[in-house]
């Protein structure tokens, strides 16, 4: 397939950017990485077409490498798991998402020549803690920490619409990926005979296989039916004592270790918290697009990573 269209991917060095920027560049679009080392992106995601450094706090030749381009796909962002939420941390999460965000829309509303369609990265900590409530693109927001970045941050996004172009927020669950993210962190301890569930256990977990969210960012970039936010997140939410259970029989090894919340609190404070609570986010919209999940159930997803 060679489309010659012109593909700004911005983050293009994290989990999802490494796996999406190869499935484009077979799929024949000339990408454009925007990343802070040019070169080291050059080594973790080869074969762009150009690699272009970029710092969106910053007025730079960035800004004009971006007029022309028939799509930007918005992946950057500081990782939310794995370290404590300080306060300095938390400043990072939100500057890494928003000011990197009303860059990028800055740079749209300076180009002679706009993106027909902008696909920015967003999370289903939008919704906040609603433990077994179903949650469609349609429910409302919620008002903790991660809640409030995520407004903040789509709402930088769609100041994008006003200018004429097709906007998406794909509100990622939690992406399942073997090499980096939560998984090789979930793991773990089921490796060392330790794993079990993070208490209550009720809590519901999100997650999406990384082929799916790959899709779905493709399907967002080139369906214009699509706009608005889009949960990209299996139909099949588990809580997390079943996705304990089902990880444990996957690796062969016990999940009876209960982790108490208190302790992860402990640990990593507001970060443990958030763990404790979970969303049950249904992909509605994707649903009613005829989009088909390629590992809409739990076992097979883990199988097909774990190998």
């Amino acid at each position: 397939m060679q489309t010659g269209k012109r593909i700004v991917v911005a983050g293009a060095t994290g989990l999802i950017g490494r796996r999406l920027v190869p499935v484009l560049v077979k799929r024949g679009y000339r990408v454009v990485v925007f990343s802070r080392d040019p070169e080291a992106a050059r080594s973790k995601v080869p074969n762009a077409a150009e690699y272009v450094r970029w710092d969106a706090r910053e007025h730079g030749e960035w800004a004009g490498a971006l007029d022309g381009a028939d799509a930007v796909i918005n992946l950057a962002g500081a990782s939310i798991f794995g370290q404590r939420w300080t306060e300095a941390y938390k400043q990072e999460l939100r500057d890494s998402r928003v000011i990197g965000t009303r860059g990028l829309v800055n740079a749209m509303a300076a180009a002679s020549h706009r993106p027909q369609s902008f696909v920015s990265g967003s999370a289903v900590g939008y919704y906040g803690f609603r433990d077994a409530t179903k949650l469609d693109e349609s429910a409302a927001p919620g008002h903790d920490f991660l809640a409030r970045l995520v407004v903040e941050w789509e709402a930088e996004a769609r100041k994008a619409e006003a200018l004429g172009v097709r906007t998406t927020l794909v509100r990622s669950g939690i992406v399942l990926d073997p090499e980096e993210g939560a998984l090789p962190q979930l793991t773990l301890p089921f490796k060392l005979f330790a794993g079990g569930p993070i208490l209550p256990g009720s809590q519901y977990l999100s997650w999406i296989h990384i082929v799916d969210e790959v899709l779905l960012i493709l399907m967002a970039m080139t369906d214009e039916r699509i706009s608005g936010p889009l949960n990209a997140s299996s139909p099949k939410p588990e809580t997390n004592r079943d996705f304990s259970q089902t990880l444990g029989r996957v690796l062969e090894r016990p999940s009876w270790f209960p982790v108490p919340g208190v302790a992860l609190s402990a640990v990593l404070g507001e970060f443990g918290e958030s763990l404790t609570h979970g969303q049950r986010v249904i992909p509605a919209k994707a649903l009613a697009l005829g989009y088909t999940f390629q590992f809409p159930d739990l076992a097979p997803a883990l199988r097909d990573l774990l190998g």
